[in-house]
């Protein structure tokens, strides 16, 4: 496993600063150890002088004053290498967050449904939470043991070249440690960060599901099921923790080791008087502070995978992948229809289509078909968020992205936390007057400044749906889109507020929007003026003149 991936350096901007800044502040902090070490044992030396000649050294007060301020430089490079790891890790969060986010709105609904929802909601969340640890602990670990350790190596040997020679031989031995260990650890890191990304996917597969397995009595069962997952996380946790530790002691008694040749070899020489007090009390202070840093990295390399291991599941979605559909977004020339020619679009093995169509402004269409015959993935193509064969022509003014030209209605509301006016205008500063010319078009008589949950909590089904009709309708009447798109907007309606909403339906098209809706509702296909009949084999037909 590398130490440090170099795509995340390649796509944040902000971990290579850290990098950066990391290496100046661990540069600080190894010439202020030089300098206390220094200090020691300039101090020692005049100690003993003083006892020896009965009288105080007159560099006695200049040294206490060195020694001093080399205390402090090294503490406030230490304070500021926290606090840039504190804001690089939540920066660089973000910046993942954010980058992962719009590569999955690029590549669109086809690729999310490909993966696991909850395994990529845990990925982003306490996935990622997990680099605290690493920007935190081990990244400026790794970037002080670069620069200290052969700064220190060359100050020791200028103290003492024997000492500086063993020191040379001896710190190999705590990398050929730390590699034996990870690559035992290696595949234990992996099993616990599936283990957490199915812990996560547990929770959030029971939580959404929750209202059906009420329905069916299986609630209490997901109880047991989360906490034989817990328990497996539990164990797996305590085999790392465990592992993390040993291999700490096995970092610890090499380097110990490596100290204790050098003072042997040290307490030897200065026996035989062929060695100095203040050069032995300068490299006996220095030769543990050489061998810190990277056994210190081997400590943290532990606590730091779990970031890793989600930076790693990160960085693989935002891999360039020259296969996955991208919404395409520069704007095209004015257009007046929908026109569709041979649009397939291929999911799971079935082909859905060729579809031929012309709809000009002012034009109903109905897309007809049973469950599952693939009239939301035509929706999706026409998106333009699915890979699809044959070309789509959306209506709009010329210069005007695919997206400015849609206004879409998902089977699923997908409404949010804030009041009803907020989730139609999709603003923090609604229109009221629109909101609720809106609300009157689809019979819906609620109060825009009602709050609601996520997804809607709050709104009964039904009226959660028309708040999502009411949502394309305001941005019709705000920006004029051509092309509304309407997924079995009244599924959960009854004969009368279904009635309200194809007498909207008609409105938008008599104001010149091109309407296509997917339904298997036979009051909304009765209103369409081109009926689409979706299977294998999809066909338009005329209906209305």
């Amino acid at each position: 496993m590398k130490p440090l991936d170099p795509r995340l350096l390649r796509l944040s901007r902000s971990a290579r600063g850290f990098v950066v800044a990391a290496s100046a502040t661990g540069l600080v902090r190894t010439l202020a150890t030089i300098g206390i070490a220094w200090g020691i044992a300039a101090t020692v030396t005049m100690v003993l002088d003083a006892v020896r000649d009965g009288a105080v050294p007159a560099a006695t007060v200049p040294t206490f004053l060195v020694l001093g301020a080399a205390f402090v430089v090294r503490a406030g490079a230490a304070w500021a290498t926290d606090d840039l790891a504190a804001r690089a890790a939540a920066t660089v969060k973000s910046e993942l967050r954010t980058r992962v986010l719009a590569r999955a709105a690029e590549r669109g609904p086809g690729w999310l449904a490909e993966r696991s929802s909850a395994g990529f909601a845990t990925t982003l969340g306490p996935g990622l939470d997990a680099l605290d640890a690493y920007f935190g602990r081990y990244l400026p670990q790794l970037a002080l043991t670069a620069v200290a350790t052969p700064v220190l190596l060359v100050a020791i040997g200028l103290g003492d070249l024997t000492s500086g020679l063993i020191v040379l031989c001896a710190l190999p031995v705590i990398p050929v440690f730390m590699i034996l260990i990870g690559m035992a650890t290696q595949t234990l890191q992996r099993r616990q960060a599936d283990a957490l990304a199915r812990l996560g996917s547990a929770f959030t597969e029971a939580v959404e599901g929750l209202a059906t397995l009420k329905v069916f009595g299986r609630a209490r069962r997901q109880v047991d099921r989360i906490g034989s997952v817990t328990d497996a996380y539990r164990r797996g946790s305590i085999g790392v923790l465990r592992l993390s530790f040993v291999s700490g002691f096995a970092l610890e008694l090499a380097a110990s080791l490596a100290v204790a040749l050098v003072a042997v070899a040290i307490g030897i020489r200065l026996v035989d008087g062929a060695m100095g007090l203040g050069a032995a009390m300068f490299v006996l202070v220095l030769a543990p502070e050489a061998f810190a840093p990277i056994r210190q990295v081997g400590a943290d390399f532990h606590a730091a995978q779990d970031g890793v291991e989600a930076a790693g599941a990160v960085l693989d979605v935002l891999a360039d992948d020259p296969a996955a559909p991208v919404a395409p977004t520069a704007g095209g020339p004015a257009a007046d229809a929908l026109v569709l020619r041979g649009l397939t679009v291929r999911r799971a093995g079935t082909v859905i289509g060729p579809v031929d169509l012309t709809a000009p402004a002012g034009t109903v269409v109905a897309l007809a078909g049973p469950s599952g015959s693939g009239k939301s993935s035509l929706i999706a193509a026409i998106r333009g968020v699915l890979d699809h064969d044959g070309a789509v022509q959306v209506p709009g003014r010329a210069g005007a992205s695919p997206a400015d030209r849609i206004a879409w209605v998902d089977q699923r509301p997908r409404l949010v936390r804030g009041t009803v006016a907020e989730n139609i205008a999709l603003s923090a500063t609604p229109d009221l007057d629109g909101v609720r010319t809106a609300l009157g078009a689809v019979g819906l008589g609620v109060d825009p400044g009602l709050l609601v949950g996520s997804g809607g909590t709050g709104l009964s089904g039904g009226q959660a749906q028309r708040v999502a009709v009411a949502r394309a309708l305001y941005r019709h009447a705000r920006t004029g889109v051509g092309l509304v798109l309407l997924d079995e907007p009244t599924s959960a309606l009854d004969s009368d507020a279904e009635a309200q909403v194809v007498t909207a339906m008609r409105r938008l098209a008599d104001q010149g929007a091109v309407v296509l809706v997917a339904s298997h509702r036979p009051a909304v296909i009765a209103a369409a003026d081109v009926r689409v009949a979706v299977g294998a084999s999809a066909r338009a037909v005329q209906v209305r003149a």
